[in-house]
């Protein structure tokens, strides 16, 4: 009888284990898939073959916290006249038309955004290149996040670079 009620144990154990692992495995697959996005926008061709720079669209992220989705304004400056036929191009002339925003669905996020302090501007300014962060953008044709952007991560590249790694750099 013992012997039975150990080696239900141990299975139910390993079970568990078993069930927990796919679940944290699942999560962490499901928060790196790239989100559908209401615009087809490919990093791939604008960044990989075109070679804009991440400021060029994201003309915030060196002044600001964020670093901002472009409006509808900056994608019009090339597709005024690039493409025309394309039908996700015609997507953000009606965006334009309509003057609305593209309701972007956000790749990258903070989620205690109320206990820590980041700022773009920061990073950008001292010369820390997005793909540090946020990948091979260039590479990428539907954008997915590739990193943590956890504390763990944050605090090993701060002591990679030698930049300061004082709690209340971060926390607030």
């Amino acid at each position: 009888m013992a012997k039975r009620l150990v080696i239900a144990g141990l299975v139910g154990y390993f079970s568990l284990f078993m069930v927990l692992t796919l679940a944290l495995g699942f999560r962490w697959n499901k928060q790196r898939k790239a989100p559908d996005q209401p615009i087809a926008f490919s990093h791939e061709i604008h960044v990989g073959r075109l070679n804009l720079d991440c400021l060029f669209c994201h003309d915030t992220a060196d002044k600001s916290f964020f670093a901002g989705v472009p409006p509808v304004s900056r994608c019009m400056e090339c597709h005024i006249s690039v493409k025309l036929e394309s039908a996700e191009v015609q997507k953000i002339h009606k965006y334009m038309e309509d003057q609305e925003p593209i309701p972007w669905n956000r790749v990258h996020r903070i989620r205690i955004r109320d206990q820590v302090y980041f700022s773009h501007e920061r990073h950008v300014k001292k010369d820390v290149a997005c793909a540090e962060c946020h990948g091979d953008l260039g590479a990428m044709a539907k954008v997915r996040a590739v990193r943590s952007l956890k504390m763990g991560f944050c605090v090993s590249c701060h002591q990679e670079k030698e930049a300061p790694t004082d709690c209340l750099i971060c926390h607030k």
